[in-house]
């Protein structure tokens, strides 16, 4: 793995590792140690990956696993913004990368999933997991850390779908876009200064907003939303200025949600709730 020139002009460091248990969990074990970043590790394989609500993230050789430490980022409050950030910085990288496709055809084919998932023709291809820490004793708001755990099947996906998940998973190559891990890395090290760079510790949300609806999926679409025990359904509107996700029910209500599962109504009739 390698830092683009970008990446490297901004101070970003990296540490490539082969096998970790987790490369979210390297980051913050780094940051314990009194690591500020920024700085990328990167693994060939995970034994332990995870994604969110700790749900297991197969992680065979072959495909991307990233995390990047950032320490203060924003005001603690501002933090989860950068889930709408790293996805956009993913999807350019993919955009950009993916030079055997023409650009209007990838317009239609790549689409972001809110909140942290990137869809390749309806499939999952990757995923975003944002992960805060303070120091024992601080006070979050003065002092934390927040680490972006990004994983992309360049090569290789599960074969099925996990329950209370909803959408199948494919990778880039099984949809004839050959990029390598690598190359993808180094190219992902750009696009998120980049876009970091454009969010400007939140001062700059607006403008990720207006850039990630203009590649969601799904917009105006029915939809049903679970978080834990409570589901939802109804037409995704879009989202507001805090990002969270903006539901018109059957009855004409309007509700802002800051966390949930999304998934197609047509798609959640199909889908195993996970027990307990």
């Amino acid at each position: 793995m390698r830092l683009d020139p970008i990446a490297v002009k901004a101070g970003v460091r990296l540490e490539s590792l082969g096998t970790t248990a987790s490369t979210n969990a390297e980051a913050r074990l780094r940051a314990q140690r009194g690591e500020n970043g920024p700085l990328w590790i990167t693994a060939t394989t995970q034994t332990q990956g995870r994604g969110r609500h700790g749900r297991v993230w197969i992680s065979p050789p072959g495909n991307l696993y990233a995390s990047l430490l950032l320490r203060d980022p924003s005001a603690f409050e501002d933090a989860p913004q950068l889930a709408l950030v790293a996805a956009l910085a993913l999807r350019d990288a993919v955009a950009l990368e993916a030079k055997t496709l023409e650009a209007n055809t990838l317009a239609s084919r790549l689409k972001l999933k809110w909140p942290n998932d990137l869809l390749l023709d309806g499939r999952k291809c990757a995923g975003i997991l944002i992960e805060g820490e303070a120091p024992p004793g601080a006070k979050p708001h003065n002092r934390f850390i927040v680490v972006i755990g990004i994983g992309v099947n360049c090569t290789r996906h599960p074969s099925s779908i996990e329950p209370g998940i909803g959408l199948p998973a494919t990778d880039l190559h099984a949809r004839g876009i050959a990029i390598t891990p690598e190359v993808l890395f180094t190219r992902l090290s750009a696009t998120m200064c980049l876009r970091l760079a454009q969010w400007v510790r939140s001062r700059g949300f607006p403008a990720i907003v207006g850039d990630w609806l203009i590649h969601a999926g799904g917009i105006g679409e029915p939809i049903t939303v679970r978080n834990g025990d409570i589901e939802m359904q109804g037409r995704f509107v879009g989202l507001d200025h805090a990002g969270r996700l903006v539901l018109e029910r059957a009855d004409g209500v309007v509700t802002k949600i800051a966390a949930g599962d999304v998934f197609p109504i047509a798609l959640q009739e199909h889908i195993p709730v996970r027990p307990g």
